[in-house]
């Protein structure tokens, strides 16, 4: 992958705003707001797509991500930006506004599964009170001896 077309990608999505890109996996990962919303393959750039934004890339004739995992064809949620919108900012500036839009949905669904599992979590805890009580009353109790000591 060369390093100009990364460049040619950060250039195209600037008036979109502070946008970064990270080496991974072979690649590049496309950031705006510490949000990847798109990325960078083969010289391709590739953007987030959910339920809710699919069918514009599809209705657009735009491929979906895929690489070969384990001897099959596996897919993630990016599909090649449209040939058109590469041709200039203005054309992309929409589609990368979809993109970013379908980033926040997916960091936004994180979020609420994270805070979910957080409230399990503690929801199973006992009670540390509770589990003081128990040990105490778990101990046998201790015969008392009464009467007179003899020396």
């Amino acid at each position: 992958m060369s390093n100009d077309f990364v460049d040619y990608v950060m250039e195209l999505l600037g008036p979109f705003g502070t946008i970064g890109a990270r080496r991974m996996f072979g690649g590049h990962g496309v950031y705006l707001d510490g949000l990847m919303f798109a990325i960078v393959s083969e010289d391709t750039l590739y953007l987030k797509a959910d339920e809710m934004n699919r069918i514009e890339f599809e209705q657009a004739g735009c491929e979906i991500f895929g690489y070969a995992r384990k001897g099959r064809r596996a897919t993630l949620g990016f599909f090649r930006a449209p040939e058109d919108a590469m041709e200039s900012p203005e054309l992309m500036l929409p589609w990368a506004r979809t993109a970013y839009a379908a980033a926040l949905r997916a960091n936004a669904k994180k979020q609420i599964a994270g805070q979910a599992q957080a409230a399990r979590k503690i929801a199973q805890q006992k009670p540390a009170g509770k589990t003081a009580a128990k040990k105490k009353s778990a101990r046998p109790a201790r015969p008392v001896k009464r009467g007179k000591r003899t020396k």
